[in-house]
């Protein structure tokens, strides 16, 4: 890992001035931080990138992939822009959905003023690590006062036939009462022979009344050892609804945040799990409230299977100041072995009075009742088990807004219990 590597890779890529100084500064910190805390989970030796930048020198076969009609679409696969729709009354209003590089010629004051403002590049090596090596991305702008009813869809093809890094950066920004419903999916494809790390940070800069829903799946292969960040910063009275399926096969530490900047602001953070085999799977998400009146909730459900491991920590912090603040969180862990380890732990901080704060967690098995019910109206246990799991899991999976997407996790689902 070398400033020279940075320098040239940054302007090979014609990159502006002000995005080759920040690469170099946050690879001048990278040896003075620490990596972030992701309470209960052992990951301090993890291979989680390598220092190589680079692009991807020929593009594999590109799958098929969810048919959305007209609607706005991105499709890359590792570095490589292969699909890219953009109705034309969209961009008459000024709306931009294109890749990293195109977006910083056509919009580069917009990039420069939001970039890395809901993830410094200094606070931790991992997010300082991603500014020095990102090799790609995605923006999405939305003008003030813009409403798309179809929804975005952002997909990101990790190819697992190559060792190269998969260092995305994708960027939304939503202007002022604008209003967006996106979805995005990180997913491997190919023969899976190949080993290696992704680091990924998704910003999303909701501006003052502003609406998000934000959808996502992500299904790395087990080959594939990842951080994922994913963080909004939310204006006065901005709305973010996440819902996170989490369905990788490989080991990974996330971080999902939202900071709750604005007075009024809200974010809604619901996230689904699945971690099978030995994989090691942990996910810290949290809501900082700044703003006064400002809401956070948080619900994360998770299932493992076999040997693997699944760590949920929720964490709500009510900043001095944040006076009427709401922060509520539950985490709760289906287990369905007896060698499988998980850990909910809710972690609430109150600086302040006259919030609302509370919290729940529980680790548990498959209720014997409500076994017993299925299977005395001839469901056989297997069935019975994989319906149980869907009704514990639907919190999450009804909010994601394509109908299509929601099959596919509740398959994907499936196909991780039929490996036992």
């Amino acid at each position: 890992m070398t400033k020279e590597t940075i320098l040239n890779f940054s302007q090979s890529q014609a990159e502006p001035l002000w995005l080759q100084e920040r690469r170099l500064a946050a690879f001048d910190k990278m040896a003075d931080l620490d990596l972030p805390t992701i309470e209960r989970v052992k990951f301090h030796r993890w291979n989680l990138g390598d220092g190589r930048l680079a692009v991807s020198e020929q593009t594999a076969a590109v799958p098929d992939f969810i048919a959305l009609g007209d609607n706005p679409k991105l499709v890359q696969v590792g570095t490589q822009t292969v699909f890219e729709q953009l109705p034309a009354n969209l961009v008459e209003q000024g709306v931009v959905f294109t890749d990293f590089a195109t977006a910083l010629e056509q919009i580069p004051d917009v990039i420069e003023q939001a970039f890395g403002q809901a993830v410094a590049y200094d606070a931790h090596k991992l997010a300082a690590y991603h500014t020095a090596y990102f090799n790609s991305g995605a923006v999405l702008y939305v003008p003030d006062n813009v409403e798309i009813e179809q929804a975005i869809e952002g997909i990101f093809l990790q190819d697992s036939d190559s060792d190269l890094p998969f260092n995305k950066h994708v960027l939304l920004i939503l202007g002022k009462n604008s209003k967006v419903n996106y979805l995005e999916r990180f997913e491997s494809i190919g023969g899976h022979s190949q080993e290696t790390t992704a680091n990924i940070c998704v910003e999303v800069i909701a501006g003052a009344g502003s609406q998000l829903k934000f959808s996502a799946i992500d299904r790395l292969s087990q080959g594939v050892t990842a951080y994922i960040n994913r963080c909004g910063r939310h204006a006065d009275d901005a709305s973010i609804d996440w819902a996170l399926g989490v369905m990788n096969e490989g080991n990974v530490v996330a971080d999902f945040d939202s900071d709750l900047i604005g007075h009024g602001s809200h974010a809604n953070l619901k996230v689904v799990a699945a971690s099978s085999g030995r994989q090691v799977q942990g996910i810290d998400t949290r809501v900082t409230n700044y703003g006064r009146s400002s809401v956070g909730h948080i619900l994360q459900h998770g299932v493992i299977l076999e040997r693997a491991t699944l760590t949920f920590n929720g964490i709500g912090h009510i900043i001095k100041g944040a006076k009427g603040a709401d922060a509520q969180q539950e985490s709760r862990v289906l287990m369905l072995s007896d060698q499988a380890r998980s850990d909910a732990n809710p972690i609430l901080l109150i600086d302040e009075n006259e919030v609302t704060a509370g919290h729940a967690a529980s680790i548990g098995q498959v209720d014997p009742e409500d076994m017993y019910y299925l299977m005395s109206r001839g469901i056989d246990q297997a069935t019975a088990e994989k319906l149980v799991i869907r009704g514990f899991l639907g919190a999450v999976i009804t909010e994601i807004p394509v109908k299509e997407v929601r099959e596919e996790m509740i398959t994907v689902i499936d196909q991780k219990l039929d490996k036992r």
